[in-house]
C-alpha cells in the first residue's frame, strides 16, 4: 500500500470533450499504485445530488434558480462524498466541480460572477481540487462528438455561442488559478490524449 495521501481531482471541459472517457482511466492508473478510489460526479454523486442533477438537466428554470440548485447538490456532495473520502485518505476523480459552475452558469447563461464567488465561499469553506484537468476543445468539434454520441440534454441542447461563452468561462478560471489548473487540448487522438493524462498525473498528483 502507497503512503501517498490521498488527492482530489477534478475533470472539466464542454460536453463532448472526452473527459468523462478518460476518467476511469485515470482511475485505474491510481488503484495500480495502491490507492483508494472514489469516482464521483457534479452534479450527483449522493442520492440527494442525483435527484438534483435530474431537475438541472430535465427542468427549464432561471439561471439563479439553477445555480442555487447546483450548488446545494454541491454541498451534500461535499459532506457525504468527498470529505469523508478525503479524510480516509482516498482519491477523489471528480467529473466536474465548481469550474463548471462559473463556467456553465458564469460564463453560458451570464449569471453574476460575484453571486458565484459567495456561493462558492460558503458552500465549500476553501475547498478546491488539489488539481483540475481541464479538457478543451472548440465546440464544433464537440458538437459533432456529442451528436455521434447520445441524445442530448437541456444544456446540450444549447448553440455554438452558448458553449463559446462557457470555454471562455473555463479559460478565465484557468487564468485565476493556473497553479491548479492544467490544460488537455482534446482534439488530439484519444491514445495521445491519455498520455498526456498520464504524464500530468506522474508529475502533478502523485
Amino acid at each position: 500500500m502507497s503512503s501517498t495521501p490521498g488527492r482530489f481531482i477534478s475533470f472539466e471541459g464542454i460536453d463532448g470533450a472526452g473527459k468523462s472517457s478518460h476518467i476511469e482511466s485515470a482511475a485505474a492508473w491510481v488503484r495500480d499504485r495502491g490507492q483508494t478510489v472514489v469516482v464521483t460526479r457534479e452534479p450527483g454523486g449522493t442520492r440527494l445530488a442525483e435527484q438534483l442533477r435530474g431537475l438541472v438537466l430535465g427542468e427549464a428554470m432561471d439561471p439563479l434558480t439553477e445555480t442555487l440548485l447546483v450548488f446545494a447538490a454541491r454541498r451534500d456532495h461535499l459532506q457525504v462524498v468527498i470529505e469523508p473520502a478525503l479524510a480516509r485518505g482516498d482519491w477523489v476523480l471528480c467529473d466536474r466541480f465548481t469550474d463548471a459552475t462559473f463556467a456553465y452558469q458564469g460564463g453560458g447563461r451570464g449569471f453574476d460572477l460575484t453571486v458565484l464567488d459567495r456561493l462558492e465561499d460558503w458552500v465549500q469553506q476553501g475547498r478546491q481540487p488539489d488539481l483540475t484537468v481541464w479538457f478543451d476543445l472548440p465546440p464544433p468539434v464537440a458538437a459533432e462528438r456529442r451528436a455521434a454520441a447520445r441524445a442530448p440534454d437541456r444544456f446540450e441542447r444549447q448553440d455554438e455561442a452558448f458553449f463559446t461563452r462557457v470555454r471562455d468561462g473555463y479559460a478565465r478560471r484557468c487564468m485565476q488559478a493556473p497553479h491548479r489548473f492544467a490544460r488537455i487540448d482534446s482534439e488530439h487522438p484519444r491514445e495521445a490524449v491519455w498520455q498526456s493524462i498520464r504524464e500530468l498525473l506522474e508529475t502533478r498528483a502523485w
